[in-house]
């Protein structure tokens, strides 16, 4: 007996193959100020999204959970948390367990970090007695991204991420 066909689905759509560090600055989203986001995927049936976080600045960035799991691969730089002992620097793997709260930081002397993100749901901001102030979920990273490369000359782009 011969293995079963399996047919192609209909409406699954196709991969993505990208250069994930462009050469285009543009393609960075500016997200607050010295901090960009560059798209990579953005699911809107799972609700999760792919990234790179760039920072060129030393400091606090945000204070935040997430509902779901992250992980992270940092590819530049270096980068921590102010409720850990460990830095996340070139080559590290990072797993943010659901729920928990943390303050990335860069240190002083870190020029420039880039750290690819897997987010599995939303980023809920949150001030310093644990207030939200902030939200983001794959549809207003799409947003985002959408008034962004429309202001740049790039119009659709971010529509090749949209899964």
């Amino acid at each position: 007996m011969s293995a079963p066909r399996i047919l192609p689905s209909s409406g699954i759509q196709p991969e993505i193959a990208i250069g994930a560090i462009p050469t285009d600055e543009r393609v960075w989203v500016p997200q607050a100020p010295n901090v960009w986001f560059r798209p990579l995927l953005l699911n809107t049936v799972t609700g999760g999204w792919c990234n790179l976080l760039r920072v060129r600045k030393s400091g606090r960035i945000s204070r935040h959970r997430h509902p779901g799991l992250v992980v992270g691969y940092v590819i530049k730089g270096s980068w921590r948390y102010l409720e850990h002992p460990w830095v996340a620097a070139a080559g590290h793997f990072v797993y943010e367990p659901p729920g928990e709260i943390h303050t990335l930081v860069v240190d002083e002397g870190v020029e420039e970090m880039i750290t690819f993100f897997n987010i599995a749901g939303a980023m809920i901001y949150l001030d310093d007695q644990g207030g939200q102030n902030g939200y983001e979920d794959v549809f207003t990273k799409i947003d985002m991204c959408r008034a962004h490369y429309r202001s740049v000359g790039l119009g659709d782009y971010v529509d090749q991420f949209i899964r």
